[in-house]
């Protein structure tokens, strides 16, 4: 129960984050990535404001045995570069460069009723959906098995 009160009150203080600096909207990210166009940094500030905050997390971690919410720390998986991270970041770039959307924002907008977001987030499952349905997906490559 502890775990998931944590993962609430961490979901609830990202989401609000996100809103309070109104990265839940499309249009303020597509400003941040139109280099050529009416460039807009608020982005690039919001990162700048959360970098030290999550380094400081990590710095306070590191001095902790055990996390406070589980029985060890979860170190990612594989340290290798593949082709599945290469395909899976150019095909979020992509998503998040057309649309103006993350899985992090996005879930936090649908309190917006936009219908838009309501289509991304459901695409979003589907494709989620998909990726479980297609074991050739869940094979580590090459990479990865050394």
């Amino acid at each position: 129960m502890r775990t998931i009160i944590a993962a609430l009150i961490a979901g609830l203080l990202f989401g609000v984050g996100l809103t309070v600096s109104r990265m839940i909207d499309p249009a303020l990210v597509l400003a941040f990535l139109d280099l050529a166009g009416k460039w807009n940094p608020t982005l690039a500030f919001v990162m700048a404001g959360g970098i030290p905050v999550a380094a400081l997390a990590f710095v306070l971690a590191r001095r902790r045995h055990t996390p406070l919410c589980a029985a060890d720390f979860a170190a990612p998986a594989a340290g290798k570069i593949d082709r599945r991270l290469i395909a899976g970041s150019v095909v979020f770039g992509a998503g998040w460069g057309l649309v103006g959307y993350c899985p992090g924002p996005a879930l936090a907008g649908l309190g917006l009723g936009n219908s838009m977001t309501v289509l991304f987030v459901a695409s979003m499952l589907l494709g989620m959906l998909a990726f479980r349905a297609v074991p050739a997906l869940h094979q580590p490559s090459v990479a990865t098995q050394e």
